[in-house]
């Protein structure tokens, strides 16, 4: 398994999910290294397929590097909104990255286009056939526009991988779903392993709260977010206070972003929840009238405002900007509205650090030698402005997660993107129920499965059965049948052997079994026949005994034969021939 992107191998295929980069790293490691995969360079001869969850870069952000700089020519699988927005986010995280930050092993706009060339959209309950024997199907995720759980299946084993997921409904998007498909193994993510959610509600007044009281005492509110998403979630919530309040403070969005998702989500409505999708021909919900694009000169401007400023973890970018601008007023606030990655300056003030130390600008010194040097200032940085921390993250809490577990009924769980502490914990409340594993970055689970065919069960034989007594069928309680499975156009049937007879338009064979005893007799054959009948008469009370005029012997359904040897008449050949079936049960007491 690989930091951010796991790999799959199901019944002889590969499957990679996700393509994520780490979002606190600027070095080599914010990329998976691939080397787990293949130390031969290109993995097109390894993976049978990528699959996307979602556009967040870290589940997407190290695609174009995986597919055009390590080489992977096969297909890679995601919804249609996240094939829409996935490449935009891309090249605004490429254009920080490298236009402003001058750094190099990176991938190239072109790269991306290439990339995206390569995607497969999903539709959601549509099963996909990537070959002869892998298939996937996508189910709603909620979280983000186009977030997909995805089953893969291949013979009778099958693997569903959640991606982010969000199991509580919110003012743009649905909760997610999945059908009881009982995988053998569900990899869910464990980002609030150990946290349990307090009223939505509660947390919606606490937020327009603690932000009317900063306007009301001239402060400036930062909100980093990004850009698709918990964005639209808040906007929608600010836009109807500024409302309902009459407040006059400027709300500005990241120039361009709300076009953007304005644009996407006009494009993706069948995605967002009922209520948008009901009131969308009469009144676009993602039209503000309050909230305004933002242009970098404002940071300055006098009085309050509040700024919504991407990305959303204060790693880089407008957010950033804008931080450095105003951390050193108490009067300002900064309300993080999401989970932060280690190593992001949103984790370290979230944790209480109030001392930052910042890259500057970089110099730039040419030198008559052919190369570039960048040198980089460190600024120190006192934070004095409010930090506060809401969850609006729309991620599933631990019981959201239990949720999802006992709605798919799992016969194991693998859980993945969390912090260790907390998924260990939640690991723990799992095995309570199923199996649980989970693997450190590197680290290779295995799950032995045991593959079941399902066969239809006609309902002749199964009334034939109940009258036949003995317990209820119990799923729990196997319970042996007999009849002729019949296979036909790939799916296997139970039914009696009558009603396969009568399906294949087949005789009835009967298969009888023959034995040979020998015994000395001076008689003639008929004489021994005749002794041997009243012997068995004598002996076998309450059978059924007859002589044939054929020359046999009949006890039930056993048949007695006698013949002289060639060689000589004193020695009889008893042949005893009796059928598959027969069962001599003792008739009388």
């Amino acid at each position: 398994f690989l930091k951010p992107c796991i790999l799959v191998s199901i019944g002889g295929k590969n499957i990679m999910l996700d393509c994520g980069m780490h979002m606190g790293y600027n070095d080599d490691r914010r990329f998976p290294d691939f080397s787990y995969i293949t130390q031969n360079g290109r993995l097109t001869e390894f993976l049978d397929c990528v699959i996307i969850s979602h556009f967040h870069l870290d589940h997407c952000g190290a695609l174009p590097f995986m597919s055009e700089m390590v080489g992977y020519d096969g297909p890679i699988y995601m919804t249609h909104p996240t094939k829409a927005i996935c490449p935009i986010l891309l090249e605004d995280f490429r254009k920080i990255t490298v236009d402003k930050k001058g750094e190099t092993n990176f991938f190239t706009s072109q790269m991306i286009k290439d990339c995206m060339k390569k995607v497969v959209p999903l539709n959601l309950h549509q099963t996909v056939q990537v070959d002869d024997e892998l298939e996937i199907k996508a189910y709603y995720a909620g979280h983000v526009l186009g977030a997909a759980m995805v089953q893969i299946k291949v013979g009778s084993e099958s693997v569903v991988y959640t991606g982010d997921y969000n199991m509580t409904p919110d003012r743009h998007l649905g909760a997610a779903w999945i059908d009881k498909c009982r995988p053998d193994i569900l990899i869910s993510e464990s980002t609030y392993a150990t946290t349990i959610r307090d009223s939505k509600r509660c947390r919606e007044r606490d937020f327009l709260k603690k932000v009317h009281e900063s306007i009301e005492r001239g402060g400036k509110v930062l909100i980093p977010v990004f850009a698709l998403g918990r964005a639209q979630e808040l906007c929608i919530l600010l836009e109807t206070f500024w409302e309902r309040m009459n407040l006059k403070a400027p709300i500005y969005f990241s120039t361009g972003l709300t076009e953007k998702a304005n644009h996407y989500y006009k494009l993706f409505i069948t995605w967002t929840n009922q209520k948008i999708r009901k009131t969308f021909v009469q009144r676009n919900m993602f039209e503000f009238k309050h909230i305004k694009a933002f242009d970098r000169s404002y940071a300055d401007n006098p009085g309050p405002m509040v700024v919504f400023a991407t990305p959303g973890m204060l790693h880089a970018g407008q957010s950033l900007q804008i931080f450095k601008k105003w951390a050193g007023n108490e009067k300002n606030m900064v309300i993080m509205p999401g989970y932060c990655v280690q190593g992001t300056i949103g984790h370290k003030i979230l944790n209480g650090q109030r001392k930052l130390e910042m890259e500057g600008r970089s110099t730039v010194r040419v030198f008559n030698l052919p190369f570039i040097s960048f040198d980089r200032a460190v600024l120190a940085l006192d934070v004095k402005l409010q930090v506060e921390y809401m969850s609006f993250s729309a991620h599933a809490d631990a019981k959201g997660i239990m949720q999802l577990i006992r709605m798919a009924e799992p016969r194991n769980m693998l859980l993945v993107h969390g912090e260790a502490v907390k998924m260990e914990f939640l690991k723990g409340k799992i095995e309570q129920e199923f199996n649980c594993h989970m693997p450190a970055n590197g680290e290779t689970a295995t799950v032995t499965t045991n593959p079941s065919v399902p066969v239809d069960i006609s309902l002749n034989l199964l009334k034939r059965e109940m009258a036949l007594g003995g317990p209820l069928p119990d799923p729990k309680k196997p319970r042996t049948m007999h009849g002729t499975l019949i296979m036909k156009e790939n799916s296997l049937k139970l039914v009696s052997s009558e009603q396969a007879l009568k399906e294949l338009g087949l005789n009835e064979h009967q298969l009888r079994f023959t034995c040979r005893v020998q015994l000395q007799d001076p008689h003639s054959d008929p004489d021994t026949l005749n002794r041997i009948y009243t012997h068995l008469k004598s002996v076998l009370k309450g059978y059924t005994i007859q002589h044939l005029p054929d020359g046999t012997v009949m006890v039930e359904s056993i048949v007695i034969k006698v013949s002289s040897s060639a060689e000589d008449t004193s020695t009889k050949v008893l042949l005893l021939s009796w059928s598959y079936q027969t069962s001599i049960k003792k008739s009388g007491p």
